[in-house]
């Protein structure tokens, strides 16, 4: 199976912290997660090194819903994610690996993605276009500062 990989790079104007608890907690991973056309359901999400998470994207217009999971490899607080995903259906086999990187910078956080494995099924073009539409979904969900009322 050919590797197929997207790389990712953004500077969101938002501290590692507050990025790094995008990905950790299963409401705000579901809420900009989904590229646009889609919404997700978690299953279960046990954001800790061994853990494991599945959810479902489901295709607002048709839908139509496709799940996947995976564990959690390695988590260094406010700096670094590594987990796999594994799809439910057996005609997208294989394994991808996503690799996240913050980095606090002078404006917020630098963040690189990179997800490995695509199956070739996935024209990898789509799937960067999907992550592109991930994060600009994140950073409206991170760069916001709203005072409590």
């Amino acid at each position: 199976m050919e590797n197929q990989t997207v790389s990712l790079h953004r500077v969101i104007k938002a501290s590692p912290e507050k990025v790094f608890r995008a990905f950790a907690d299963p409401l705000a991973y579901s809420t900009w997660l989904p590229p646009y056309g889609f919404i997700c359901t978690v299953q279960y999400m046990d954001f800790r090194v061994g853990g494991k998470y599945h959810m479902t994207f489901i295709n607002f217009s048709t839908e139509n819903g496709h799940s996947f999971g995976g564990s959690y490899l390695e988590i260094k607080p406010n700096e670094f994610i590594k987990y796999t995903d594994t799809f439910d259906d057996p005609n997208l086999p294989g394994e991808m690996t996503n690799t996240i990187w913050l980095n606090e910078v002078s404006c917020g956080t630098e963040l690189k993605v990179v997800q490995e494995g695509i199956p070739t099924i996935i024209p990898v073009e789509m799937c960067y276009l999907g992550w592109q539409e991930s994060l600009e979904k994140l950073m409206k969900l991170v760069e916001p500062e709203i005072p409590d009322a």
